[in-house]
């Protein structure tokens, strides 16, 4: 049996009447070449587009939150498999810093979180409901990691799940490409940048 003979897919999430963006990890640890999982080029052109998808939120007066991962120590680090995850991402560590392409302090409410997903132990949900959110435009990485937890608790949580496909990014595009055609067929609407700066204008002129 195929999924799309199980009906996978088949209905669409669409908008609701007032969108935020969430941005989940652009932190320097996977932005800047200097680290070792900073060195994936699918990355970096995510930030890039992300960059642009947040300016114009901003402009429209969009609620935007990041979140980045940040441990006081050992003590309280969950157990990643991966090296890259766990070294040098203590808070005060430069890696454990949100990247300046994206990030706007004076703007955007920042979470720290300790899990993959940007939901787990954070107040996103208390700040969402307070904006009246209805929608969430999910950006950020690894799209098979932690955007992918957090679209599912988006999901979960019953928040319209959006994700522009050119605002994520991973390690490989394999991965990518696998996660979003999956969580295409459950979860969210996969549109891009474009579609998502034309929905905004569509709901914040009406």
């Amino acid at each position: 049996m195929s999924f799309e003979a199980g009906g996978y897919g088949e209905i669409g999430i669409g908008w609701g009447k007032r969108p935020a963006v969430i941005v989940v990890d652009f932190q320097l640890a996977f932005t800047d070449p200097a680290y070792a999982l900073g060195q994936s080029a699918h990355i970096h052109a995510a930030v890039e587009r992300t960059a642009a998808l947040l300016a114009f939120a901003r402009a429209n007066s969009v609620p935007v939150a990041s979140c980045r991962t940040a441990w006081c120590g050992e003590k309280d680090m969950i157990l990643w498999k991966a090296t890259g995850v766990r070294d040098g991402m203590f808070h005060g560590d430069r890696p454990t810093q949100m990247d300046p392409r994206i990030h706007d302090a004076a703007y955007d409410v920042n979470f720290v979180k300790a899990g993959p997903s940007i939901f787990f132990g954070t107040p996103l949900v208390s700040y969402l409901i307070k904006a009246q959110v209805d929608t969430v435009i999910v950006t950020g990485c690894t799209t098979s990691g932690c955007v992918r937890a957090s679209i599912i608790d988006c999901f979960s949580y019953g928040f319209r799940t959006i994700v522009p496909e050119d605002c994520v990014g991973d390690m490989g595009i394999e991965a990518h490409r696998a996660n979003l055609l999956d969580v295409g067929r459950r979860y969210a609407d996969v549109v891009d940048a474009e579609a998502c700066m034309a929905e905004i204008r569509k709901l914040t002129a009406s």
